[in-house]
């Protein structure tokens, strides 16, 4: 074993390159400070200072500082780190590299949303990738899969539908094999969206319909959010396919549950709201001289 571990470590020195002009090379001398920089010799080290400076801070430091941006949402203080990932999962517990790979992904989502980047939604894949694999070296393959209905969403934003897709399939298998009701729902609700969304309603509903009887037997029962989100995607798809017979026992099982969730919340909700507009829809249907509502629309 000490053996393997030195050939290693070994291998790894002589694929090491120097942070300033690149250069591989056997014996690079490390940054005392932030030993997260390698360098040929004092002149590479003395060149890249200017730059260096802004992140030559000893890895306690780094950790203090993403945990105080974190507690103001300072996300591109977060992101300024992002360089040290590597040392701060290093040598730590599986579940606090976990949590590590949760805030960092956290913070690319935060700056997708607000600047509408790209480059920040395809690095919280990468993230979200790092901490898939590591939760399947953990076992935890609940979570898993719940990590892989994560993913997705960056995807779509990014205009990567097919690899979204991939994500939701691979989060089904997992689902199936195991039993996880909530992760089989997850999938086949976001599959049913993408399905709509490329305009293949017909098969859409039908993996709405699997989100739906997967929900009803979730191991969550905290989990009641997903099965709104599922009744009112579901119902505008039947609306979409005119299965009125199996879209009016559905609406008032919408209705039920959106105002539930208004009594838990303490004030109506969203869902609620629209399940009124279903309701509505529904009548319209029943009776053609009722006016159009023609900005119907609702779903996640």
């Amino acid at each position: 074993m000490a053996e393997a571990l030195a050939l290693a470590i070994q291998t790894l020195e002589l694929k090491a390159r120097c942070s300033n002009c690149g250069k591989e090379c056997a014996e690079l001398k490390r940054c005392s400070v932030c030993k997260n920089a390698f360098y040929c010799g004092a002149a590479c080290q003395n060149a890249a200072w200017k730059k260096h400076k802004k992140t030559c801070v000893t890895l306690e430091e780094v950790e203090r500082r993403v945990d105080a941006a974190l507690d103001c949402d300072d996300w591109r203080e977060v992101i300024k780190w992002e360089g040290r990932l590597g040392q701060l999962l290093e040598g730590r517990p599986d579940a606090a590299r976990v949590a590590t790979l949760v805030d960092f992904s956290w913070a690319h989502t935060a700056l997708m949303n607000s600047t509408g980047s790209t480059d920040h939604a395809l690095a919280a894949v990468r993230l979200e990738d790092r901490r898939i694999e590591l939760l399947g070296q953990m076992e935890l393959l609940r979570d898993q899969g719940e990590a892989m209905c994560n993913a997705p969403a960056h995807l779509r934003f990014a205009g990567k539908l097919q690899e979204a897709a991939g994500y939701f399939q691979r989060a089904r298998k997992v689902g199936e094999a195991h039993g996880f009701m909530s992760v089989e729902s997850q999938a086949c609700l976001g599959l049913g969206v993408l399905a709509e969304n490329e305009g293949r309603i017909e098969e859409g509903a039908d993996l709405l319909r699997n989100a739906l009887a997967a929900s009803s037997l979730r191991e969550n029962e905290d989990d009641r959010g997903m099965e709104l989100i599922i009744l009112a995607q579901l119902t505008y798809a039947l609306f979409r396919i005119h299965a009125i017979d199996e879209v009016e026992p559905l609406v008032s099982r919408f209705r039920a549950a959106a105002e539930a969730e208004s009594l838990r919340d303490g004030h109506v909700c969203s869902r609620e709201l629209e399940s009124l507009y279903a309701s509505a829809r529904l009548l319209e249907v029943g009776n053609p001289s009722t006016p159009r509502l023609h900005s119907f629309r609702y779903g996640r």
